[in-house]
């Protein structure tokens, strides 16, 4: 059985203070992303997907919503992907500007970075309940678009290739920010988006497997 283990985060606990402190990754990595990676190794045990990378996993069984074992396995595949996704997408003293070669992307999909700021603000504050911004880039040409998901839903379940998230759950932001999700957006955009990741995986590059 390949078994799906919970990676470390890329950098320590206290590292994106005073951004997100270190409370905040202890219970959001430590507790919830593990809770993922536990469900998701029992419900697969025993299973034709027991033996799956974990994209594998997240391919076979998206769409499968009709089918409450599928689902379930999906749920926590996908989210287990997603956390692991989105703690690369921060560093400490990131943010701002882009640079390389999605900077130019950027330009050409949105006309400027303060147009992509406005939609990718958007689409994290306006995803009623829990979900995921994304900035994406489209399988095929590699035009760059935002979107964004409920629950644990993933671009790879439609098509496109992740490059860029926040969590909007209320656990990714409530000790720090309380109910005040747009300022922990801002505060995403302005502080912690790691470019150079963003960069990696949008040439394409391993950078920080998700596992």
């Amino acid at each position: 059985m390949t078994q799906i283990t919970l990676p470390d985060l890329p950098y320590a606990h206290d590292a994106l203070e005073p951004h997100i402190s270190k409370e905040t990754l202890e219970y959001h990595h430590d507790k919830h992303h593990q809770a993922y990676v536990t469900n998701l190794n029992n419900l697969i045990k025993g299973t034709d997907l027991e033996d799956k990378e974990l994209d594998d996993i997240i391919r076979a069984t998206a769409g499968d919503a009709a089918d409450p074992s599928k689902a379930g396995i999906f749920n926590n595949a996908a989210q287990v992907w997603n956390h692991t996704f989105y703690w690369n997408c921060m560093t400490p003293n990131g943010g701002g500007q882009p640079t390389g070669a999605v900077a130019e992307k950027i330009n050409a999909a949105f006309g400027s970075y303060e147009k992509f700021v406005e939609e990718f603000t958007k689409a994290a504050t306006t995803q009623f309940g829990s979900g995921w911004a994304w900035l994406v880039a489209d399988q095929v040409n590699g035009d760059l678009s935002i979107m964004k998901t409920a629950n644990g839903d993933n671009p790879m379940a439609h098509g496109k290739t992740a490059i860029l998230t926040i969590d909007v759950w209320e656990h990714a932001y409530y000790i720090d920010f309380r109910n005040a999700r747009p300022k922990y957006i801002s505060t995403f955009i302005d502080h912690l988006i790691n470019w150079d990741y963003v960069n990696a995986k949008l040439a394409g590059q391993p950078a920080g497997v998700e596992k």
